[in-house]
């Protein structure tokens, strides 16, 4: 197919249409509330823009075109039906991953064919065809890395080495030097010398960077996943790719600022500082070296204060996921609800592992949206509030980082879940969160541990409930 052919007005349509779904599918995302409808309207959009490029002139190899599009049809109905919530970080970061790594694939196919000889060009390479290289190889591999360390194939301790950095600079350089050459019309194994390196620079990125700050390394890689894409269109002059990347990698990079804003760090700390490589203790010290005592609490009694408050607002964090006790907790909100208790939810924007991932959990148990918040709309009630339940999480309710300023986490915006009246924690025990800190809200004489799996300890607790009720 040659790209440059004049398109049919249907076509040039047909991707304006494409672009226009992608547009309102982007907006109405930002709303839990329309983000069903959003990702339709955006789905109807890709399939527009796939129909459109199917009756292109000059397609050629169309039974490959529809085996591909066939396999991968099937891939993604198995892994949206079979793949569970609580792996959907995973599952984000793998499609990122192959959207880069489609990107840099055209990028070299294109390259082939305009020089007419992969390995022996006729001409330089074009600088959209480098970018969309570049780009797609280090989203790729980078999100294969992140996968590995949320899947728990790979340590999800972060490395501060000082080694990598010098390694991913050498590495930045090579980038940087087999671009030029190949710009100055150098021959086309050093083409994918370039695809090599940039693939081994997305290894050794993501590699250093600690698991619970992969939130936001997918979202950048999800935003270099879009410039990519945008450089494929231009390689191939496709508007509807085009828009398409633009959006991504805009959204993306927005995103990502959003988040760093909401851990008070930059995004070079998040890259380079190596939060989270301390393991933290098992349990905690006072300044002289003490054990500090802590209020344990059974299921029945926190069932018992539960059932006699009127406000309740539920924290949760990365143990409800991994637990999968979304489920149970909306049970449990749902019994109390009907006793008269007023029950809300506070989200943290940084708390899981992606963006939205207690929005996502909460919804497939079907927790009405109005009673999910997010931290500048709940922070203020929590000084009325009777109970703060909090359910796995810990650094983004560790009154640490508004006070101790050697805190990794001094500074970054928390639920103040330690204003409530009363404060129950479930936790498998008192091992600190991701930073390594200990948390001071454990031992505030208001506070009450309920020890246990999440899932398990919430169903005796509903159980408790429902016997009162009898």
């Amino acid at each position: 197919m040659n790209a440059e052919a004049a398109l049919p007005n249907a076509i040039h349509l047909a991707y304006l249409a494409a672009a226009i779904c992608f547009i309102l599918g982007l907006k109405r995302l930002s709303s839990p509330a329309t983000a069903r409808s959003g990702n339709q309207i955006a789905a109807a959009g890709m399939g527009i823009a796939i129909a459109a490029t199917l009756f292109m002139p000059g397609l050629h190899n169309g039974g490959l075109i529809a085996l591909a599009l066939v396999a991968g049809g099937v891939a993604g109905v198995i892994g949206a039906r079979r793949v569970p919530m609580t792996d959907m970080p995973q599952m984000v970061a793998m499609l990122n991953g192959l959207g880069g790594g489609a990107a840099a694939l055209v990028a070299f196919a294109e390259y082939a064919h305009v020089t007419g000889r992969a390995f022996m060009p006729e001409h330089a390479a074009r600088p959209e065809q480098l970018v969309g290289a570049i780009i797609g190889s280090v989203s790729f591999s980078g999100s294969a890395i992140a996968f590995g360390k949320l899947q728990g194939l790979i340590s999800e301790r972060a490395i501060p080495s000082s080694a990598l950095k010098f390694v991913n600079g050498g590495l930045f350089l090579a980038v940087v030097g087999l671009s030029w050459a190949l710009l100055a019309g150098a021959q086309g194994p050093l083409f994918v010398a370039l695809l090599i390196v940039a693939l081994t620079f997305g290894m050794t990125m993501v590699i250093p960077i600690g698991g619970a700050d992969m939130p936001v390394v997918i979202s950048l890689l999800n935003s270099f996943t879009g410039l990519a894409a945008a450089s494929t269109g231009f390689v191939l002059h496709n508007n509807a790719l085009i828009i398409a990347g633009t959006l991504v990698g805009a959204s993306g990079g927005l995103l990502t600022l959003l988040m760093c804003k909401a851990m008070n760090r930059s995004l070079t700390n998040v890259l380079f500082a190596g939060v989270g490589a301390g393991g933290g203790t098992a349990g905690a010290t006072a300044a002289g070296g003490v054990a500090q005592r802590v209020n344990e609490i059974t299921a029945e009694d926190t069932a018992v204060l539960l059932a006699n408050v009127r406000s309740l607002i539920i924290v949760p964090g990365y143990g409800m996921a991994v637990a999968q006790a979304q489920h149970a907790v909306r049970e449990m909100a749902d019994i109390l609800t009907k006793r008269g208790v007023e029950v809300r939810y506070a989200i943290h924007p940084v708390a899981g592992r992606m963006p939205g991932h207690m929005n996502v959990l909460l919804a497939e148990a079907n927790v009405p949206y109005t009673q999910l918040f997010d931290l500048d709309q709940i922070n203020s009630q929590f000084e009325q509030t009777d109970v703060a339940l909090i359910i796995g999480a810990n650094d983004v309710v560790n009154p640490s980082a508004r006070t101790d300023k050697s805190s990794p986490i001094y500074g970054m915006p928390i639920l103040d879940a330690d204003k409530a009246h009363h404060v129950i924690i479930i936790k498998r025990s008192m091992k600190p969160g991701f930073a390594g800190v200990d948390n001071p809200l454990y031992y505030l004489d208001r506070t009450m541990m309920l020890f246990g799996d999440a899932k398990s300890a919430v169903n005796q607790v509903v159980e408790a409930l429902k016997s009162e009720n009898s």
